[in-house]
């Protein structure tokens, strides 16, 4: 006991230290891990021992990270991914083993081991990837969108390799009782099973969980969450995780890939955000943990007997990949930023990588020697992507964008009454309507094609962050009369909101919200009103769908006054409610059983005769005149 406490404490000691330094001085949280565990393993010798066991132990982070990410993709999201997933992940794969094979047949391998050691260098850490992409706010991105559709077929391709390379076996090596362990191990339950029966197990599994997840877990959730217990809630996140790994694991599939598809399968669940605010501190420390164990495994004594030879491999791997990525993002057309960031993104190998490895050596198709010189070189390469990332954000951001953001602030010479952040579709009503009423605007946005798309129909944007409080003083905002924020990203509006209010608290600020949560956080920043995009055209439709099923116009503009009426006082009660919770439960069980009580409320009001309600005023509505 005495000794799992001493090295607990010493993992965590390390990453307490080193990634908060790292983080300072724009390493990232990932080179910071790696950084803290060649500190307390090759350098320091403080573990070592134990820490292969427990990097398996923290790979469980990565089937965490799968499902969030999961979450946060619908069904029709990933439908709508499948060109670029199958196309440019199945390229990218089917491409870089290819050339990787090519390669080793020249330096003199034998076609089997060339072909494993192309399959293991096509695959990507999901890990680093999503981790970092996460810190610098890219995910969203058509780079970062390409980058996860490359990564999440990498995760589907290695159940196949897996299964490839039993039959890739060298005749020099020996059998051993290895192979028939790894087999056992990797199909376990289902190992005797026939060839039909196998698929049929694997099918069934997978059907399972996807109709498990929709039909069993959202009753389970419910049922725990209306007894309040945060704990049992959280109990039931961890154990629907855990359980679906350990199912995948049974069966011999991707635990990460049947978490993943837990995750898509919840992710339209009005227990969404709760499971994400539960895992999402599990999936932090494990994550972290697994970073500090490859940089703990790095064996400096292989990389001293041949380091011009490992190191050679290592960069000459990532060469390969970045030539099929570069070709990748020409054949796809990502715009020039978008591009450099697929391409510095994916360029390392995997975690997935050192099972391969050891599945082969078990398997009697690699020979064993090779194993921790290729451990090394995945170790490298996962050590050198965090600098990639750096040299992304540091130079190749400022100098791709610089001169453009340099040119257009210095258009930016004349004031205006209103300052529009943000010229999407949202945007841009807002501004055709006060341009139509004689009202000037300045208009900030931060893509560079969307402010091009804007000047060739005559409307003067301008390329800035409006987040920086100094690019909004060179829009004239100390003179405005309104701001008006309408960016995509929801961490970003709320910032901007925050910034206005506390740097210019008279000035009106009108905000867009995405939805209802993003309502309440921009009313929390300080927006003296924000609406939710969906909102007035949701309800033109219903009003419109009231009159289409037979109601006269005349009662359907009432209903629709009424309703909205009713809704503009609920939100506000609500909101009230919302912001009495504490940071991570504001959706308590008061604001839900209130929510309910409103909604029977507005049942109600809908079904009053309402002859009595009609507004006497000269601003009235009155029904249109009947055609002579």
């Amino acid at each position: 006991m005495t000794e799992f406490l001493s090295s607990a404490f010493i993992y965590l000691a390390a990453a307490v230290i080193a990634v908060p330094i790292a983080k300072r001085i724009g390493l990232g949280s990932v080179l910071g891990y790696l950084i803290a565990g060649v500190l307390i393993g090759p350098l320091l010798g403080l573990v070592g021992r134990e820490t292969q066991d427990l990097q398996h132990f923290a790979e469980f982070g990565i089937v965490m990270m799968l499902f969030l990410v999961g979450l946060e993709l619908e069904p029709r999201t990933l439908w709508a991914m499948r060109g670029k997933l199958l196309g440019m992940g199945g390229l990218q794969v089917g491409l870089t083993t290819a050339l990787v094979w090519g390669c080793g047949l020249l330096l003199g391998f034998d076609w089997r081991i060339a072909l494993i050691l192309g399959m293991i260098t096509s695959i990507s850490s999901t890990t680093i990837v999503l981790q970092t992409f996460t810190e610098m706010g890219v995910s969203h991105t058509p780079g970062g969108r390409s980058a996860f559709s490359v990564l999440l077929f990498q995760d589907i391709i290695v159940i196949p390799m897996l299964a490839i390379i039993p039959l890739l076996a060298l005749p020099g090596l020996s059998a051993s009782g290895n192979a028939a362990e790894a087999r056992s191990a990797t199909h376990s339950m289902i190992a005797a099973l026939d060839g039909w029966a196998y698929a049929g197990v694997i099918i069934g599994s997978i059907a399972f969980v996807i109709l498990g997840g929709h039909f069993l877990s959202r009753p389970l959730f419910r049922f725990i969450a209306n007894t309040g217990l945060r704990e049992a809630f959280t109990a039931a996140a961890l154990t629907l995780v855990v359980g679906i790994a350990s199912l995948m694991l049974l069966v011999g599939l991707s635990p990460a890939l049947g978490a993943f598809l837990a995750g898509v399968v919840l992710a339209t669940s009005e227990f969404r955000h709760e499971l994400e605010t539960d895992i999402e501190p599990f999936k932090g420390i494990l994550v972290g943990l697994f970073f500090i164990t490859v940089g703990a495994g790095v064996q400096f004594e292989v990389l001293a007997e041949q380091p011009g030879y490992i190191l050679a491999l290592t960069l000459g791997a990532m060469t390969i990949k970045a030539l099929v990525l570069l070709l990748l993002a020409k054949l796809f057309r990502l715009e020039r930023l978008d591009g450099w960031l697929l391409l510095l993104s994916l360029p390392q190998m995997s975690a997935f990588g050192f099972v391969l490895l050891a599945y082969a050596a078990q398997n009697n198709a690699l020979p064993a020697d090779m194993v921790p010189l290729l451990s090394l070189v995945i170790a490298l390469s996962m050590f050198l992507t965090p600098l990639c990332f750096i040299f992304y954000g540091k130079v190749l951001v400022p100098f791709i964008q610089g001169d453009n953001k340099q040119v257009e602030e210095d258009e930016i010479d004349t004031s205006a009454p209103v300052i529009i952040a943000g010229i999407g579709r949202f945007g841009q009503i807002v501004d055709r309507l006060l341009r139509a009423n004689q009202v000037n605007t300045v208009v900030l946005d931060q893509e560079p094609g969307q402010i091009d798309l804007m000047r060739k129909v005559g409307i003067r944007s301008y390329y800035g962050d409006a987040t920086r409080i100094d690019l909004l003083r060179t829009a004239g905002i100390e003179g405005a009369s309104l701001l008006v924020v309408a960016i995509d990203e929801e961490d970003q509006a709320v910032a901007l909101v925050a910034e206005a209010r506390k740097n210019y608290p008279r000035l009106p600020i009108l905000a867009r919200a995405r939805s209802r949560p993003h309502f309440y956080r921009l009313c929390q920043a300080g927006a003296d009103h924000a609406i939710i995009e969906t909102y007035h055209s949701a309800l033109a439709l219903g009003t419109e769908a009231l009159k289409a099923l037979g109601a006269h116009p005349f009662k359907a503009e009432q209903q629709r006054q009424a309703f909205d009426a009713a809704e503009k006082e609920s939100r506000s009660r609500l909101y009230r409610m919302w912001s009495r919770g504490t940071e991570g439960d504001r959706f308590s069980q008061d604001y839900r059983a209130l929510f309910i009580e409103l909604e029977e409320a507005l049942s109600d009001i809908m079904q009053r005769d309402r002859a009595d309600g009609h507004d006497r005023s000269e601003r009235g509505w009155t029904p249109p005149p009947k055609r002579p």
